[in-house]
């Protein structure tokens, strides 16, 4: 298939081209290729879904900084509607999903966090911080924005086992329309921050940025499987 997103949003599209190996070392990571055939170890993803639990606690902040750091009304909607959404309905949702798979909130919440999971949101953070919010968008995107094209390729893909298949749950809820109408959003806005914020003369900072996200997202999913060695 053609690459997601292809048609919105120049900014992620190119970031996606200049880090190609890192992307692809992402989203198609063995973590990934055993969610498609079913074949990754329960143990690696229920200990990806409780740290994915503690990802989103600090999600929700990223987005609580990133309505601080927005200087525009509507960015500041965005952001604390993202907030209302991560914290009132994904995490509800997640917490429903991880019962299935035989995890509590409370045991979830008790969990030491992963150093993977540590790298990665404080990276987030620490970008947002020092940086403004396009720079925080950027650190972001890899995980919202990826999400939805692995996602996508994975529902597409002739090879992805459906039938039988303990994960097709997950792939269903990624490549469904309201995640990707999430993701989809974020290809656009982060157009829309660069054009204002001179993403053009920060081309290689915004990049270095992504890059490092990326790794760091390859980083969590590896953190699922090193578990279940």
């Amino acid at each position: 298939m053609t690459q997601p997103y292809a048609n919105l949003g120049n900014l992620f599209n190119r970031l996606r081209q200049d880090c190609a190996a890192e992307w692809s070392a992402y989203t198609d990571h063995a973590f990934v290729r055993g969610l498609a055939d079913g074949s990754l170890p329960e143990a690696a993803f229920r200990h990806y879904l409780g740290q994915d639990y503690l990802f989103l606690i600090h999600f929700a902040r990223a987005y609580g900084l990133a309505a601080y750091k927005a200087d525009d009304l509507d960015d500041i909607r965005a952001a604390a509607a993202t907030i209302s959404a991560i914290v009132d309905v994904e995490m509800a949702l997640h917490v429903d999903y991880c019962a299935g798979w035989g995890l509590t909130e409370a045991e979830m919440r008790a969990l030491p966090e992963d150093p993977a999971c540590m790298a990665y949101t404080r990276y987030v953070l620490e970008r947002g911080q020092a940086g403004d919010l396009l720079d925080l968008q950027i650190a972001l995107a890899p995980c919202v924005i990826g999400y939805g094209e692995i996602g996508l390729r994975l529902a597409a893909d002739p090879l992805t086992v459906r039938d039988g298949n303990p994960y097709a749950a997950w792939i269903e809820m990624y490549a469904g329309d309201d995640y990707q109408e999430v993701a989809q959003a974020a290809v656009v806005q982060l157009d829309r921050l660069a054009e204002r914020r001179g993403g053009d003369a920060r081309y290689d900072s915004l990049l270095k940025t992504f890059r490092d996200a990326t790794r760091l997202e390859s980083g969590f999913w590896q953190m699922g499987l090193d578990t279940a060695r």
